[in-house]
């Protein structure tokens, strides 16, 4: 396919069978949230069972996007992705019938193999079929509002499975999208991969996963545990190893990923825009989803149907980006929901512990569809500003960079919020063992009020929801600024992107084609 030639029908339908398994990927991520105290009460897990249940998936995602994303760029795209989708499939069925947690977390962990060759594949596809620059930007709002619709809806089907099935039945819901993929993909999306591609060097491959996935791990347990010498140690060698792997491939004439694209300043501005856009939401999407259900009394399920009108608004505001970004500046766009988000963060920086409900409501669904102008316009940014060939390799950097600006977002602004409570929690006297209990967590409050008189139990309940409510303020207020400052870094480093009607008039052939296998 030329550039500028339009995508026919056909190509459009395959563009929708390539969206379902995306949305259903990153509803994985979040879909066995409420599924836990099933899972604890069936499979009896240790504790660090259950976050390494929770986690893996992610985990393993993220540290095999970019050796998953190079290896679809030498080997066929399309072949990466089947083999992606028959992969999570598989897991998927061996987790819902997991007999005890060992086998369980082994399914999660081939599950986030499998979205690891999905998430890349399916980008890179998206941008070769469509190579029309509107339609292209098009396409990709319509992946980013998928992978949105994904994330919000997660909690909601959850909650709507666990009510009248097993927990097995929030993994199955995998299983028949990945038997369509692998029946549609190869009648209606050709193969694509990169005449160019070069070889692979193993090194480097092991060098890639060995720096990911100890600094994944090292952030996930900054978050969950604090900072100990474990985590210390994994974060440092994952930081060390990357460095490592940067010399590597700043010397080597075929590079896994090729660092001179960081030089473009669409390239490295857009990731960094998207850096701040993700460590703000991921930080505070975790409190506020806590604050429903801790504070709010809400149920997981009613949870899931307040996030719901916010998830519609981004999947909305995520296809209207693309048609705007015609006309205006890809960059105004970004910083304006960006700034959009900041005032939705400020207001969250109001609420209260007692009636704050409607204020965190209302703060939530400014700053979500805030943030879809930077989902839906920054893949295009990404990948456009890379060669053709290496579009798998570029994807795959943009995905890293989204799991691990919300991986750096838990554990930072996590950490903002849990020392707020502390500190808050500090100054509250509470009788006995109720005060080792309450003086870290919320949920530790509640259970330890439970064993106390109603009315000492009352006090000690309204104290941990007002210290949990300032860190989740005082995590709001941190987010604000992260935003404004993606904001200033859109209109200052990405300014020069020209608006997509703009770009097809003076749009040519790419130096280097890529080989269209049918």
């Amino acid at each position: 396919m030329s550039a500028n030639e339009k995508a026919s029908p056909r190509q459009w339908l395959g563009l929708s069978v390539l969206l379902l398994p995306t949305m259903l990927l990153f509803l994985a991520m979040t879909v066995l949230f409420l599924a836990t105290p099933y899972i604890t009460a069936d499979l009896k897990p240790s504790g660090p069972q259950v976050l390494w249940i929770n986690d893996i998936y992610g985990f393993i995602m993220a540290g095999f996007l970019v050796t998953m994303g190079t290896l679809g760029d030498k080997f066929g795209r399309r072949r990466i992705l089947l083999s992606g989708a028959a992969l999570f499939g598989a897991a998927s069925i061996l987790s819902a019938y997991a007999p005890n947690p060992d086998v369980l977390i082994v399914g999660r962990a081939l599950m986030g193999l499998g979205a690891a060759a999905l998430v890349p594949a399916t980008l890179a596809l998206i941008t070769n079929t469509f190579t029309n620059a509107r339609q292209r930007s098009v396409a990709i709002g319509l992946w980013a509002a998928s992978v949105s619709a994904g994330v919000a809806i997660g909690p909601l089907v959850g909650g709507l499975l666990l009510e009248s099935l097993w927990w097995g039945a929030s993994l199955l819901i995998g299983v028949p999208v990945m038997a369509l993929v692998l029946v549609t993909v190869p009648l209606l999306i050709p193969e694509y991969k990169a005449p160019n591609a070069g070889r692979l060097d193993p090194l480097s491959v092991v060098l890639s996963l060995a720096a990911l996935l100890p600094f994944v791990y090292g952030v996930k347990a900054l978050a969950e545990t604090g900072l100990d010498a474990i985590t210390a140690v994994t974060l440092v060698a994952g930081i060390g190893l990357g460095a490592v792997f940067v010399r590597r491939q700043l010397r080597l004439p075929e590079p896994l990923i090729d660092m001179r694209l960081f030089r473009n300043r669409t390239f490295g501005g857009a990731l960094a825009v998207y850096m701040f856009a993700t460590v703000a939401l991921g930080g505070v999407y975790l409190l506020f989803t806590q604050y429903l259900q801790l504070v709010a009394d809400q149920s997981p399920l009613a949870a899931g149907l307040w996030i719901l009108p916010a998830a519609i608004a981004l999947v909305v505001v995520s296809i209207v980006a693309p048609i705007l970004a015609r006309r205006v500046r890809p960059a105004y766009l970004i910083a304006a929901g960006l700034l959009a988000s900041a005032i939705g963060y400020v207001v969250l920086t109001q609420v209260d512990s007692t009636a704050g409900l409607p204020l965190l409501i209302t703060g939530f669904y400014i700053l979500y569809p805030g943030i879809a102008p930077a989902m839906a316009l920054i893949p295009d940014l990404v990948i456009s500003s890379a060669p053709p060939e290496k579009a798998g390799a570029a994807s795959a950097v943009e995905g890293t960079i989204s799991d691990l600006g919300v991986a750096l977002g838990v554990a930072i602004l996590g950490s903002v919020g849990t020392t707020a409570y502390r500190s808050h929690m500090d100054t509250v006297e509470v009788p006995g063992e109720a005060a080792a209990e309450s003086a870290e967590t919320l949920p530790g409050a509640l259970d330890a009020a439970q064993k106390l008189p109603d009315e000492v139990g009352g006090t000690l309940v309204d104290a941990a929801k007002t210290a949990f409510t300032e860190g989740l303020n005082l995590a709001a207020l941190v987010a604000a600024v992260l935003t404004v400052i993606g904001a200033v870094v859109a209109v200052t480093v990405l300014r020069r992107g020209e608006p997509a009607e703009a770009a097809d008039e003076t749009e040519t052939d790419p130096d280097t084609e890529l080989a269209e296998v049918a």
